[in-house]
């Protein structure tokens, strides 16, 4: 009987490993039956007892027609403004996107000279509405407003709708008057919409800026708006 020396079955184990592959015990590696492999994404519902449910089993259909309805609420708000925190607590660009690229549609090819190429276009309308907006927002933040940056813009693009309307109402008052008459009457309307958009923006942005400050916030927004009124009130169809 002779006995390994205890060097020597060291060596031979260190043998063993180096040849034995590197995945070898892989293959003994099996999932039970009873484990499931695939996942539930289902999300939990709040533990306060909200009766809050999951919307992502929701057809595409309900999730565009509550959006839509979230739209026109905030549209009511609009038009008839006063103090409420709808258009700053459940903010979205959704309306504004869709009365800039509206607003912008009406004015494409207009010019108040009678040249066709004089016009605001498309691009210029869109970089006013969304340029002025910032400049607008920025100045309320470095003016310590509470107010965040998307809030604002949601305020101040919803609050276009009165001046959208009376870009509506111009162009169908070009079908039918023509000179002074069609002027005073588009007039009227655009210094009715600009003041509507004014107050309104005012109502919901005023109680978010310091008290001795609000003048220098409500000036921009009334310079921003004004400018749109011109481009409303000069504009005239190409020929």
């Amino acid at each position: 009987m002779t006995l390994a020396h205890p060097g020597m079955s060291g060596k031979m184990a260190e043998v063993d490993d180096v040849n034995k592959p590197l995945f070898a015990g892989l293959s003994d590696v099996s999932i039970a039956e009873d484990i499931p492999v695939e996942g539930d994404i289902t999300v939990p519902l709040s533990s306060n007892g909200d009766d809050e449910v999951s919307t992502l089993d929701e057809p595409v259909k309900d999730t565009i027609m509550r959006d839509l309805r979230a739209v026109g609420l905030k549209f009511v708000h609009v038009m008839y403004p006063k103090k409420s925190s709808a258009l700053l607590r459940d903010w979205d660009l959704w309306g504004p996107l869709l009365l800039c690229v509206s607003l912008a549609l009406m004015l494409q090819g207009g010019s108040a000279d009678g040249e066709s190429d004089s016009g605001p276009q498309f691009a210029e309308v869109f970089v006013i509405v969304w340029f002025g907006s910032i400049i607008i927002t920025l100045n309320s933040k470095l003016l310590g407003g509470t107010i965040s940056f998307f809030q604002s813009l949601c305020v101040l693009g919803y609050c276009i709708l009165p001046l959208t309307v009376a870009m509506l109402a111009c162009r169908l008052v070009l079908l039918g008057f023509s000179g002074l008459v069609s002027f005073i009457i588009r007039l009227v309307v655009v210094t009715a919409s600009f003041c509507w958009s004014t107050f309104a923006s005012t109502a919901f942005l005023a109680d978010s800026q310091p008290a001795n400050r609000k003048a220098l916030v409500v000036y921009p927004v009334f310079l921003f708006y004004f400018v749109i009124g011109w481009m409303i009130l000069t504009f005239s169809p190409s020929h």
